[in-house]
């Protein structure tokens, strides 16, 4: 379990803000950071990190006590089990994948580390290029390289700074689904800093919504973005987040543009239909209704 009760006054462009944050994750727990630019997200991740001081509190982590003010105790990067991904890789150009992710070894690795170097290289696809170096490479290998390389010491806490921002939808898709896969294969507790909705539903156990340095809600994904209600006439389109079953009904939650709308939908109406597929949205007199777009799903109509 982490134990987070943190303050620092960040100087912004608007003027001060003063960002409090207080949590307990458990556990392997999958926790997303969501608000907009200059809410303090990134800042909290750096300060888990170790690269920037709070200015009070606490950070305890498996019942060692990373920081506390109070009592002067203040850990380096170094000795904090923590795996840290940025969003613009920071791969060092001169060595090979392979060197990159070696590079993150202790100086006196054991063999079976080593081996666990290899096991990484499969698991994200990177083995057959392991030789190349990062400047032969896409950027979203460039990424999976970067995910490998904070895993490297099995840390304890994977901080996530939007590392998937900068790749088109497609890709981040991909890349979404191996961060679950790491994630839950290794057991870490993870928290990632995102502004897409999407990624949030696909990855995330809980969120926390941060605007000018607090806490303005936390819970689940549908917690946080699902409408209690919809109203109106309208044809959308939107990507699927979710689809949960309640009695003989599905519930699919779907994204609109920026916002997050739950229809009530029947087997038939979703057949195939997976979470990230496109659906097209259809309200008559209060009653939506579903009709994917994939040209070999079926779109039976409502009546």
């Amino acid at each position: 379990m982490i134990k987070i009760h943190i303050k620092k006054r960040l100087a912004t462009e608007n003027g001060p803000l003063d960002l409090e944050i207080s949590l307990s994750l458990q556990r392997g727990e999958f926790f997303t950071l969501f608000g907009p630019s200059g809410a303090g997200k990134s800042t909290i991740l750096r300060m888990l990190a170790g690269l920037t001081d709070p200015d009070q509190g606490k950070i305890e982590m498996n019942q060692k006590v990373w920081f506390d003010s109070e009592k002067k105790i203040n850990f380096p990067p170094g000795k904090r089990e923590v795996g840290l991904v940025f969003q613009d890789y920071a791969l060092f150009p001169t060595m090979s994948i392979r060197k990159n992710l070696e590079y993150a070894l202790p100086r006196r690795a054991s063999a079976e580390e080593y081996r666990y170097v290899d096991e990484l290289l499969h698991i994200t696809g990177l083995h057959a290029i392991a030789d190349r170096m990062p400047d032969s490479i896409s950027g979203g290998q460039k990424q999976r390289v970067a995910l490998a390389r904070a895993l490297v010491r099995k840390p304890a806490l994977l901080l996530l700074d939007e590392p998937l921002s900068a790749l088109d939808t497609e890709m981040r898709k991909k890349l979404q689904d191996l961060v679950l896969q790491l994630h839950q294969q290794s057991l870490v507790t993870t928290i990632l800093v995102s502004h897409d909705i999407a990624e949030v539903f696909r990855v995330s156990d809980r969120v926390l919504l941060l605007d000018h340095g607090k806490a303005i809600k936390i819970g689940t994904p549908e917690d946080i973005f699902l409408e209690k209600n919809i109203s109106g006439k309208f044809r959308f389109s939107g990507e699927v987040l979710t689809i949960q079953r309640e009695d003989v009904v599905n519930i699919v939650s779907v994204l609109v543009g920026n916002s997050v709308v739950r229809v009530v939908a029947v087997d038939e109406e979703i057949q195939n239909t997976r979470p990230g597929d496109t659906v097209i949205l259809i309200s008559k007199a209060m009653n939506p209704m579903i009709l994917p777009t994939s040209p070999n799903m079926s779109q039976k109509k409502q009546d």
